[in-house]
């Protein structure tokens, strides 16, 4: 029997809405605008749309998105950040090597200040040290130093300028990407040229002390072919008390500084949950508020700050009232946050003593390592079109392999499923010379682009048909759309292997060939796919967006993508039941995972493997330990038969919200 209206509102907290948006972390990226009311114990909606929100005590409450899980009151730092200034000269002939020996020492340079960073926080977070080690090596990836040294030989530009152009030219051409992830790199992008820029005024110590460094691992090398990294843009001041950093933008070597300053929160101008100093910030614990418009000119050095990383507001000069309120939520937090942490390692599984799978998405080599520390049971989407980003050739066969078996081996014995490059649409890649198209995201991209350019994906394949010698490792293809395309690619596949053999290297006797549904043709023909494929993944962000037609990354129209739609929920269903018919794997690697309403609801359906983001893994656990399956069953079913979006996330939510309140509010009772 459906639940009616009635049964609902009884016995729910009256912040339920708040609970639902707090189990995304996204309520301003989707436009809901929700700021503390007057009382102070309670959310109250604000004017639609608006990013500041005036109190009647006079303070500002500004709204921004959840980079980063906890609450933090400090004293302002603004930190402005200036660009960094640079001659623009013109070089004569003779002069090009002396430019491109003066770039290569502020690489250097700006390389060794990085390094210094690492280590200081390597004694503190493994994990983040090896994101800064990959930046170290990022920062001279090849491809940006191509782009400077066009510059210097081609335009006749002295390499400071050389360094601003090449760095612009790139950055640019992610800030235009539709993707959110790729649009980030943008940033990071800036932050190398910043860095770069600032180590040419730096000059070098006399006599460096010799490196103690361990040699380059092969976890290292892979990431010389990641994205461009962010590496500190300017040096931060010294801090006493606790302070929020307030910044423009904030590169995760600026946010590993924190580790051994007296910082306890950072509020930035841009940036979203998926840039890398949103995932720093939260491997290091640090609470932040992302993407807060003109926080410059609203905060002052010197200004009382409460942040709220779980709710993405900002309270600027808090009264009384607001400071108690912030406290006693700081305090709840940091209990649920700490119960977690130990309980991350604990097996996945629910009340009733079910096993479910927890794997990760990973973008980067060295996020495989958070993976791992979070208790991730292996990784159940690895993004390899990054590879590809921003090349004016493919990266070769050796330089995948590398970074394949980097991952490989950082989480083995535990499954890697390694996905063909994504690309076309939304992603810029130069690699490949993709005529313009009216709708790219209904273009040659994915394994439609893989398959008009054979020779590269077969060095593609080979990679990782290299990197199964080193662990377990399964192979997935994207925007599969017909059973032809499947077919294709296990033809490739096999002759990647027999040439991987033929050359006398080693690999997996058999490595499982699985397909995304994400196309909704593939959904309908799912029966047909799960006779011929090894496995199923349900990537329900693109499933939603083709499904009802709506542009995900519309804010305007964000509302309407709603993965409790009943459109979505019966082709979820009905990729399960294929599963199951032909005992096949089904796993889900869309957002839908990391979302503890969502997650059972999945639960319900039948999905016993999901993949999310490495720090969502702790929280689902723990929201599976409280649900059995017989409930999660029972709900489902009540969902599946309901008609709107709204009633189906109603109904959820009636029957879960109470028992996940902490979780949905990241609060923890400590009474």
């Amino acid at each position: 029997m459906t639940r009616g209206p009635s049964a609902f509102s009884a016995g729910i907290p009256d912040d339920l809405p708040v609970l639902v948006d707090a189990a995304r972390g996204d309520s301003a990226a989707r436009g809901d605008s929700l700021v503390p009311g007057a009382r102070g114990d309670s959310m109250a909606p604000g004017a639609r749309g608006d990013s500041i929100v005036p109190s009647a005590r006079g303070t500002e409450t500004l709204r921004g998105i959840a980079g980063s899980p906890g609450v933090a009151i400090g004293t302002a730092v603004v930190i402005g950040a200036p660009k960094a200034e640079h001659p623009r000269r013109r070089i004569r002939s003779a002069e090009i090597d002396t430019e491109l020996e003066r770039f290569q020492s502020a690489v250097e340079r700006a390389q060794d200040e990085l390094r210094d960073m690492a280590k200081r926080v390597e004694s503190h977070h493994r994990a983040e040290a090896s994101i800064l080690e990959a930046y170290l090596l990022m920062l001279g990836d090849e491809a940006l130093a191509d782009a400077v040294k066009r510059q210097v030989s081609e335009e006749r530009r002295c390499a400071e300028w050389a360094v601003a152009a090449a760095c612009e030219a790139i950055a640019g051409r992610f800030a235009a990407l539709d993707d959110p992830y790729l649009r980030e790199r943008s940033h990071d992008v800036t932050f190398v040229g910043e860095r770069l820029l600032r180590a040419f005024s730096v000059p070098p110590p006399p006599d460096p002390p010799p490196s103690d460094a361990e040699p380059l691992s092969t976890r290292n090398l892979a990431a010389l072919q990641s994205p461009l990294p962010a590496t500190l843009g300017a040096a931060l001041p010294r801090f006493s008390g606790p302070t929020i950093l307030i910044a423009q933008d904030l590169s995760p070597a600026d946010t590993a500084a924190m580790v051994d300053e007296p910082v306890v929160g950072f509020v930035t101008e841009v940036g979203t949950r998926t840039s890398h100093t949103s995932i720093m910030a939260r491997a290091l614990e640090i609470p932040a508020v992302v993407g807060v418009s003109d926080v410059l000119q609203r905060i002052s050095t010197g200004d009382l700050v409460a942040i709220d990383g779980l709710r993405g507001t900002v309270v600027v000069r808090p009264g009384p009232a607001e400071l108690a309120e912030a406290r006693a939520r700081a305090e709840r937090h940091v209990a649920l946050a700490k119960e977690l942490s130990e309980a991350r390692h604990r097996a996945a599984q629910t009340k009733d003593g079910v096993k479910v799978s927890l794997r990760a998405n990973v973008e980067l080599p060295a996020e495989a390592i958070l993976a791992r520390d979070q208790g991730a049971d292996g990784i159940g989407l690895y993004r390899t079109e990054f590879l590809y980003i921003d090349r004016t050739s493919p990266p070769s066969e050796e330089q995948q392999f590398e970074i394949f078996r980097a991952v490989v081996e950082a989480l083995r014995p535990k499954p890697v499923t390694l996905r063909t490059f994504d690309i076309g649409g939304d992603k810029f890649v130069s690699t490949f010379q993709v005529p313009p198209e009216m709708n790219p995201m209904l273009g040659l991209r994915a394994v439609r682009l893989a398959l008009s350019r054979p020779d590269v994906f077969l060095e593609h394949l080979r990679a990782m048909v290299r990197a199964s010698a080193y662990g377990d490792v399964r192979i997935m293809i994207p925007m599969v759309a017909g059973l032809g395309e499947l077919r294709q690619v296990r033809a490739l596949l096999h002759r990647a292997q027999e040439q991987v053999r033929a050359r006398g290297q080693a690999c997996a006797d058999e490595i499982p060939l699985g397909v995304m549904i994400e196309v909704p043709a593939a959904a309908i023909m799912v029966d047909h796919f799960a006779r011929e494929a090894a496995f199923l993944s349900l990537g329900t962000n693109d499933l939603i967006q083709y499904a009802l037609a709506v542009d995900r990354t519309s804010r305007s129209l964000a509302y309407l993508a709603s993965p409790f739609d009943p459109s979505i929920l019966r082709l979820i269903a009905k990729v399960i039941q294929a599963g199951r018919d032909f005992s096949r794997p089904v796993s889900i690697c869309g957002a839908m995972a990391s979302d503890p309403l969502a997650a059972l609801l999945l639960l319900g359906l039948g999905i016993r493997d999901f993949s999310m983001e490495a720090a969502a893994i702790p929280e689902i656990k723990e929201t599976l330990r409280r649900i059995t399956v017989t409930e999660a069953e029972s709900v489902a079913a009540e969902a599946l038969a309901c008609a709107t979006a709204e009633e189906a996330e109603c109904c959820v939510a009636a029957a879960f919200a109470p028992d996940l309140y902490d979780l949905l509010t990241g609060e923890r009772d400590t009474k």
